[in-house]
């Protein structure tokens, strides 16, 4: 016998070649359409240019006058914007570094920094002007072409819609799709809007995110097929489907004894109204004293210490304590936290229990300090003014219920020594703080007292309510879940 010259044909192949001709075609049609806004936006084409400047001086009269308008497209425009987007490709890149799944994670890296290489490469090689409104409402930075929002968002939304889809059921991938594309033409149309793109800006970045999306998902399936993983529809079933159960947070708990949100709602508002009233009571007679400038517990005698002992480099340690409790750097923190629970521990209880913890405290230190509205120390303040009073320390009370809500996360489910690392950020973190807003002169000792009532108060009551640890035994494991043999004899 003779072999056949010919080898087979792999059967991946013709059904690879197969499932993926419209989307080669959809690409390569993006890619001719934005090679061909290129030469036209170079070229100056009258017609486009026409028709580009126009929209943009209808839709500035149309909006310019129109706060609340001005306010929603703002607030719409922000959610493509490099800081927000930035974020959620860092929690989901931790999330999946948790879960072990690697390959998805440095996919989602590398098609993210796509879009921050090109979107400035290609403002500065083509080097168009925003346009030039009546009434400006917006102001954009840089060059106008292409649209750096509406390239971002359609590569970082639908880098992570292929990311995640695996861990949504097959009723819920068609209208969260569908979510996704109108949230990213949203963006695209915010941008013409508010009147710091042309049309052409955000037809060409959406046709050059649909580019790079398909490039790196290809690149992504040529390594899946060279590892022996099976050839996937990535529109429909997501970049890997297997990693549905990695993905997918655990179920919820079925005990009679967890399942209490009527209770958690209720009771966090009766503990939330009781904090309230102990700040107030607490701080209102220190505003009143002497316009603040008391020296009960030092509020006199340790600011001005701190003021005549001040030197660079205790300036720039405060400083850096400072940041540490800053909005910025406690949001920064606590969403990395979030992100870590729901990967590590796969419940939603615990990210809910920051998510309360820190919402709790922002509003109570909101509400509190409006009430008091305690002047600051009577010495030189080396952050400014600020708009909030000095009762209580905001950065003090947030540095305490983040770090200790971690603590309070990471004890009961770590046995190795290291856990104690996290007890001594909770102690050691707020200590920097209040000393460097002390030092500063932004806070008396007692705005530092405050914070920590408000903290200890709310935090307790968090536990207590919320039960962020109700799936863990005192060994440091899970109990065994509920089989239903076992609820049908306790619910009769």
């Amino acid at each position: 016998m003779t072999a056949d010259p010919t080898p087979a044909t792999p059967r991946w192949s013709s059904r690879l070649s197969g499932r993926n001709l419209s989307r080669v075609a959809l690409t390569g049609a993006a890619a001719l359409v934005f090679a061909g806004l290129v030469l036209l936006v170079r070229m100056r084409w009258l017609p486009m240019e026409s028709v580009d400047r126009g929209l943009a001086a209808a839709l500035n009269e149309a909006v310019a006058g129109h706060r609340p308008a001005v306010t929603a497209l703002e607030f719409v425009t922000r959610l493509g914007s490099h800081a927000v987007l930035g974020w959620l490709v860092a929690i989901a890149t931790v999330l999946l570094v948790v879960r072990r799944r690697f390959r998805l994670a440095g996919y989602l890296l590398v098609t993210g920094a796509g879009a921050l290489i090109l979107d400035p490469a290609l403002k500065h090689a083509v080097g168009r002007l925003r346009p030039v409104v009546e009434h400006p409402v917006a102001t954009g930075g840089g060059n106008s072409f292409p649209s750096g929002h509406a390239l971002a968002s359609v590569i970082v939304y639908g880098a992570l819609l292929l990311v995640f889809a695996p861990a949504l059921s097959r009723r819920a991938r068609r209208p969260v799709t569908v979510a996704v594309a109108v949230l990213i033409v949203a963006i695209g149309c915010t941008r013409l809007a508010l009147g710091v793109h042309f049309l052409s800006d955000v037809i060409g970045a959406w046709c050059l995110g649909v580019v790079w999306l398909g490039i790196t998902t290809y690149a992504f399936e040529l390594h899946r097929r060279e590892t022996g993983h099976r050839v996937t529809r990535p529109l429909a079933e997501g970049l890997e489907p297997e990693a549905a159960a990695d993905l997918k947070p655990a179920g919820p708990a079925v005990d009679a004894e967890v399942v209490r949100a009527r209770l958690a709602i209720a009771g966090s508002a009766v503990a939330w109204v009781l904090v309230f009233g102990v700040l107030c009571a607490m701080g209102i007679p220190l505003a009143r004293y002497h316009h603040g400038n008391g020296d009960i517990l030092g509020d006199h005698t340790i600011p001005h210490w701190f003021a005549a002992h001040r030197t660079p480099v205790l300036n720039d340690v405060s400083y850096l304590g400072g940041q540490a409790g800053n909005t910025h750097m406690i949001l920064a923190v606590g969403l990395v936290a979030g992100a870590v629970a729901l990967a590590a521990i796969r419940r939603w209880r615990p990210v809910i229990f920051l998510l309360v913890t820190m919402f709790g405290e922002l509003s109570l230190f909101l509400t509190s300090a409006a009430f008091v509205d305690r002047e600051r120390p009577d010495v030189p303040h080396l952050d400014g003014r600020l708009p909030t009073s000095s009762f209580p320390s905001g950065h003090v009370a947030a540095t305490i219920l983040l770090y200790a809500a971690i603590a309070v996360l990471a004890l009961p489910r770590i046995r190795q020594w290291w856990r104690w690392l996290f007890v001594a950020a909770a102690v050691l973190m707020p200590l920097w703080v209040a000393g460097s807003r002390m030092y500063r002169g932004m806070h008396h000792p007692t705005d530092v007292l405050g914070s920590l009532i408000l903290a200890a108060g709310w935090l307790a009551a968090m536990v207590y309510f919320v039960r962020p640890n109700c799936d863990v035994r005192a060994d440091g494991h899970r109990p065994p879940a509920d089989t239903p043999a076992k609820i049908a004899a306790r619910t009769g």
